[in-house]
């Protein structure tokens, strides 16, 4: 079962090393419904305050190659969003450090979202630059043929790419909410690594979909009590991956939830919120049936509120109900 499971570490490591070279697909949070500033670039400002977060995810924690090198992946995510009524919008800033075996990515990104309001709710339409830098030591690799000639002449390598990510997000006030986007839309290419190589291999950033869901039900007979089912879908075509979760929150301070990632993990979550600092950790179990072990993610976020001139409306960010 273990050698099982190194050869599976292995093969994710080398799945980097395509034709073009493109990413393992976009990280996927447990705590997906704190990554919106990130997915979303739709969501920026879409609550009355100054929003930050810091999120750290290690997936299958302690996992290594058969010589013993760490190839689990570690995934450090910050947003920052506010609204800022003067240009009808929110700004967004991400910034993401992704680590894959010998591949490392740095991501940051600033958007803008235009809110429409629709009366009874509100509409987010946003745009995002994004940087990514990426990098990957290619002589650390240890491929079956060692004389495949994508890899001659590559060691370590890196590179800038530009792309842009777009998105729709609308809610209503305390209720249901939904989202839409694409990340990294022209799925921008570098040119030929190593130039002494005779590889044509290239970096390519990796076009992504994303849709989102969520709805808080509060219960009459039960106060205090807040029940948010939400659902998140991401998809480069090629794969998807689909979170399930719920959470039950009492009195806006404690909440525990489970999420559900078809053929791979279940995810258990707890939070606590302190006046306008929340706490989350989850532990995802995995169901994979290989041996891996399990993923650690902890998030901490803190919402400074602003008072805005605008007309009354008692909005919160969905990451914190």
């Amino acid at each position: 079962m273990k050698t099982k499971a190194l050869h599976t570490a292995l093969l994710l490591v080398m799945a980097t090393v395509a034709l073009e070279l493109k990413a393992q697909q976009a990280p996927i949070f447990t705590n997906y419904t704190n990554s919106y500033a990130y997915v979303n670039a739709g969501f920026a400002g879409m609550s009355e305050g100054v929003n930050l977060l810091g999120l750290y995810r290690q997936q299958w924690a302690g996992f290594a190659d058969n010589e013993g090198n760490e190839v689990a992946p570690k995934t450090f995510l910050f947003t920052a969003d506010m609204p800022i009524p003067a240009i009808s919008g929110g700004l967004g800033l991400s910034i993401m450090q992704d680590q894959l075996g010998f591949e490392n990515n740095v991501n940051i990104g600033l958007g803008y979202s235009y809110h429409l309001d629709l009366g009874g709710s509100t509409l987010g339409i946003g745009v995002a630059g994004t940087l990514l830098n990426r990098s990957v030591n290619f002589s650390q690799l240890n491929p079956n043929n060692n004389g495949d000639p994508l890899l001659q002449g590559l060691g370590e390598e890196s590179a800038m790419l530009f792309d842009f990510n777009v998105g729709l997000f609308w809610q209503l006030p305390e209720s249901l909410y939904l989202g839409v986007s694409v990340v990294n839309v022209l799925q921008s290419m570098t040119k030929a690594l190593g130039d002494n190589s005779e590889s044509s291999a290239s970096f390519v950033t990796d076009r992504t979909f994303y849709a989102v869901a969520g709805y808080p039900i509060r219960f009459e007979d039960m106060p205090g009590f807040t029940f948010i089912p939400s659902v998140g879908v991401m998809s480069n075509l090629a794969s998807t991956q689909i979170n399930a979760g719920a959470k039950m929150v009492y009195n806006d301070v404690f909440s525990l939830g489970i999420n559900y990632r078809p053929q791979e993990s279940i995810g258990l979550l707890v939070g606590l919120t302190i006046k306008d600092i929340t706490v989350g950790y989850s532990y995802d179990i995995n169901t994979m049936g290989i041996g891996v072990p399990g993923s650690h993610e902890i998030a901490l976020s803190y919402c400074f509120k602003l008072d805005l001139d605008r007309t009354p409306r008692d909005y919160r960010s969905v990451r914190y109900l």
